[in-house]
């Protein structure tokens, strides 16, 4: 798990379970919910093309400092959800969002894609089950009074 204060422009050192990894943060010419909403926007046109199946979408902006959305999607096989990341990947950069975080290439089980402002996660049908990562975030707000 990475925990970041994240200074525009400046190098930083993160630590992760490799070790220390040097890491530079672009400046951005966009800032806030315009910036959200163009990147989730090239996410989800870039998942449509890929034939990425049960899109879902998760307002997280408020909710956790991890980013503002979240996406979860599936891919049909380990090659097919590697494609839609290597894919989605490209698509960001051409777009101008820069390159993202990514974890699990190797496997192509379960892949985790951190734009910065969006988190995506493509899985294979079976892993993204057993996980169940949009139950968790859908969960109600403790503060809204749910729980008695």
């Amino acid at each position: 798990m990475h925990v970041l204060l994240l200074k525009e422009g400046r190098a930083l050192t993160t630590v992760h379970a490799k070790g220390r990894t040097p890491v530079v943060i672009p400046k951005s010419t966009e800032r806030g919910a315009d910036a959200a909403a163009r990147a989730l926007q090239a996410v989800l046109a870039s998942l449509e093309d890929s034939k990425a199946e049960n899109i879902v979408t998760i307002d997280i902006a408020g909710k956790s400092a991890l980013g503002d959305h979240m996406v979860v999607v599936s891919g049909r096989s380990s090659r097919h959800v590697l494609a839609i990341a290597d894919h989605l990947m490209t698509d960001l950069k051409d777009e101008g969002f820069g390159n993202a975080r990514v974890e699990g290439l190797d496997g192509g089980d379960w892949v985790l894609i951190d734009t910065g402002d969006i988190i995506i996660h493509v899985f294979r049908p079976e892993i993204r089950e057993f996980y169940n990562v949009e139950k968790m975030w859908a969960a109600p707000d403790l503060d809204e009074g749910t729980l008695h």
